[in-house]
């Protein structure tokens, strides 16, 4: 049973606070007794009510990253809980790709991800607990495009496993959350080349629909629990069943 009490007392790293997915997370989170601290690239990204502290700071950067870390500890302490959530893909096939957006790619969803962590990873595991809980994507699964992001989000989810591996004695948990299409402001650019490009896109997804933001936030809740204490090491995929099995070859080879 889902208590409103899961994270009372505790300490709430979120990054890409301010965007669709981390909004929800952050919501779901304090209504659930978390102290928030936002993070994203812009200030104006962090006015939600639910965010009790801010820092701003660019995964790209890494001397923005080393001062975040050092005003987020200063101010906010060793978090309890570490949800990382930033990321950004814009190269979706492998046509698309230069050296200079697979350098970004790379840089932004793996490099910058675990520059931010690790410290904050390695401080956890000093006190003796931590929860972290990385939100990947099912890209990093099976190809559904976006070739760099796919590249960076398995290297999130190899990361996470060494945390796993390494810090569990030292009372530190990690797992991996792996969202399929989730309908945020992400999707705009494509809906703006073509509106009816959602109606083909729920063909691939044996229920039917893709996931929202609230679905993924409760795995990311749960994973981020006390309840979820025996699990480490795990990738989730939310998805509505996408990496299960390809639906249209049931539907199109066999059913026909």
């Amino acid at each position: 049973m889902v208590s409103q009490g899961d994270f009372e007392g505790k300490t709430i790293v979120v990054t890409g606070a301010g965007g669709g997915l981390g909004s929800a997370i952050v919501a779901l989170m304090a209504e659930r007794g978390g102290r928030i601290v936002g993070c994203d690239q812009s200030a104006e990204a962090l006015t939600s009510p639910y965010i009790a502290s801010c820092h701003v700071f660019n995964l790209l950067d890494r001397t923005s990253i080393e001062a975040a870390i050092s005003s987020l500890l200063d101010k906010d302490g060793v978090p309890d809980i570490l949800v990382n959530n930033a990321g950004w893909t814009r190269a979706e096939t492998l046509k698309a790709l230069t050296p200079d957006r697979i350098e970004q790619e790379l840089d932004l969803n793996l490099a910058g991800v675990m520059s931010f962590a690790d410290p904050l990873v390695k401080a956890m595991a000093a006190r003796g607990s931590g929860s972290v809980v990385f939100i990947s994507s099912v890209n990093a699964i099976a190809h559904f495009g976006n070739p760099a992001y796919a590249a960076a989000k398995a290297g999130i989810n190899a990361y996470a496993k060494s945390i796993a591996v390494e810090l569990g004695r030292s009372g530190v948990r990690a797992n991996v959350v792996c969202p399929g299409s989730i309908r945020t402001a992400a999707w705009d650019h494509r809906l703006a080349k073509d509106p009816e490009i959602l109606g083909r896109l729920k063909r691939l997804y044996p229920l039917g629909r893709i996931v929202n933001a609230s679905e993924v936030a409760e795995a990311v809740a749960f994973l981020a629990s006390d309840r979820a204490s025996g699990i480490t090491g795990a990738v989730v995929p939310v998805d509505a069943g996408l990496t299960a099995g390809y639906l249209p070859f049931i539907d199109d080879i066999l059913g026909a």
